[in-house]
């Protein structure tokens, strides 16, 4: 087993030592499930593996719900990333403010595809969970939940 592999376990390992009221899960993808209480993880290959390991954690740790507007998102990722930033000396990873904001920009990046108008390409206001308007046009259009597939818009019939 090599250095990195090795690594890998003992991080996981120590994480759910160290917080046993959340379950740890080898997946295909890194996310937190708080149906289940779980972090799933992928393949810990990298550093960056490892950051995304303890930021899905520290959202187990914060006890992060589902959200309902775009803008929650973006709050409870900025929270787990201070949470996991707090962690990191513990566990001997650096997460500096570079990499946090990049991480945090393609959620932004996705946020913003998801409010642009299908017709007029102009930003619309989110008038639920999957549901904008566009102020310039009226057009009103849904959208997916497509965090881990492509994303597509739907304009509403009347």
């Amino acid at each position: 087993m090599d250095a990195t592999t090795m690594a890998s376990k003992n991080l996981v390992g120590r994480l759910a030592h160290d917080f046993p009221h959340l379950a740890f899960t080898a997946d295909e993808v890194f996310f937190w499930s708080p149906r289940l209480q779980s972090v799933f993880y992928g393949p810990i290959k990298t550093e960056d593996d490892h950051r995304t390991l303890l930021h899905e954690t520290a959202h187990g740790l914060l006890g992060h719900e589902n959200y309902e507007h775009d803008v929650e998102l973006i709050r409870i990722e900025r929270e787990a990333w201070n949470k996991a930033r707090e962690l990191a000396p513990i566990y001997g990873i650096n997460i500096s403010d570079a990499h946090i904001e990049t991480a945090l920009d393609t959620y932004r990046d996705w946020l913003h595809s998801r409010s642009l108008c299908p017709t007029c390409r102009q930003t619309g206001v989110q008038e639920s969970e999957s549901a904008y308007t566009c102020l310039l046009c009226h057009i009103e259009w849904r959208v997916n939940d497509a965090r881990n597939c492509g994303l597509k818009r739907y304009l509403a019939r009347p």
